[in-house]
């Protein structure tokens, strides 16, 4: 493969993504794979399909491998690593106030784990991604400066992670360095289905009802998947490099309301929306600051709400269409069929 680079990223180098076959992994290890990156996906999934593919002249490989980080055998998959992206979580606020031990494993002791291999292998930089719910509630926008204060346990267990991760790079044996990004609201084409964006579309699509969590003025800055990738791939890149934490969103916040209506536009269906109470631990607004990720990474989010949108809902149409189809092809996140 030529040694040629894009947004920075080393096209020769091995990457391991864990969270490989989910929302914003699967996209990630398709974006590296384009740019030739070879990777090592590690995913726990019972539909990440396991194997090898080939690189070729188009793209890198990619070696997936189901796994649970907390048990795995994590030094052969990350010999030679030159970036992790620590993707691998259990997301969700409403739930982790009743499944709290799940989210402890998946979010707290795999990432001690990961970061604890990450040291013994030597791997040199560690992008990972974070969540704004570590801010809780907060009025105008949020910076990384601000003080913690998660409103769930969701988010107690994304800050413990962050937390994790940045002790490990502050020790005197290693070199280590770690990106943490707080993604914000991450919308786009494989979203989780319990997702509001994702719930509106679908709503809209079959011409159902849907419940919305409260008055729907509550504001959220969503930001497209495609710019989180970009922003994990420059977070990687040499201009990137280095230990702390980044918001990662638009700057922009966007009400529950405006969503509903923006969506009515682009399918021509207006949402039944039926209003409820608000969900415990759901913050009122998120609105990042986006400073530091424009000085440090050079990012800002390039793909607006309406074009955004319009990525999801043609999405959602195509699931439609398989789903309704007795010929039905392989959902997003799965490893596509690999070759002995």
């Amino acid at each position: 493969m030529s040694g040629d680079t894009h947004d920075g990223v080393d096209n020769t180098r091995k990457v391991v993504v864990t969270g490989a076959a989910g929302f914003i992994g699967s996209h990630l290890v398709e974006a590296l794979r384009r740019e030739g990156a070879n990777v090592t996906g590690i995913d726990r999934k019972s539909s990440w399909a396991t194997g090898e593919i080939a690189p070729s002249a188009d793209t890198g490989s990619l070696h997936a491998i189901r796994a649970d980080l907390v048990s795995a055998d994590l030094s052969t998959c990350l010999e030679n690593a030159e970036t992790v992206f620590h993707l691998a979580a259990l997301p969700g606020v409403r739930p982790s106030w009743t499944q709290f031990p799940e989210y402890l494993h998946c979010n707290v002791l795999a990432t001690q784990r990961l970061m604890d291999a990450c040291v013994r292998a030597g791997v040199p930089q560690v992008v990972m991604a974070s969540s704004s719910s570590v801010y809780g509630g907060a009025e105008g926008t949020m910076h990384e400066n601000d003080l913690p204060r998660p409103l769930s346990p969701y988010g107690v267990t994304k800050l413990a992670a962050e937390r994790l991760a940045l002790a490990f790079a502050a020790r005197l044996d290693t070199a280590l360095s770690v990106n943490a990004l707080r993604f914000f609201t991450v919308y786009g084409p494989g979203q989780r289905p319990d997702m509001f964006i994702g719930r509106v579309i679908r709503a809209a699509l079959e011409n159902k009802p849907i419940e919305v969590y409260g008055d729907g003025t509550q504001l959220r800055d969503f930001v497209h998947v495609s710019d989180v990738v970009r922003a994990l791939m420059l977070a990687a890149a040499p201009r990137g490099r280095g230990t702390g934490v980044l918001n990662i969103g638009t700057g922009q916040a966007v009400s529950m309301n405006e969503v509903l209506a923006l969506t009515g536009e682009l399918t021509g269906r207006t949402p039944d929306a039926r209003y409820g109470p608000a969900r415990i631990g759901d913050v009122r607004a998120t609105t990042a600051d986006i400073e530091c990720a424009r000085r440090r990474l050079g990012f800002t989010a390039r793909k607006d709400l309406r074009a955004g949108l319009a990525t999801q809902i043609e999405w959602a149409r195509r699931s439609l269409a398989r789903a309704a189809s007795p010929r039905t092809a392989s959902p997003a996140g799965m490893a596509p069929t690999r070759r002995s």
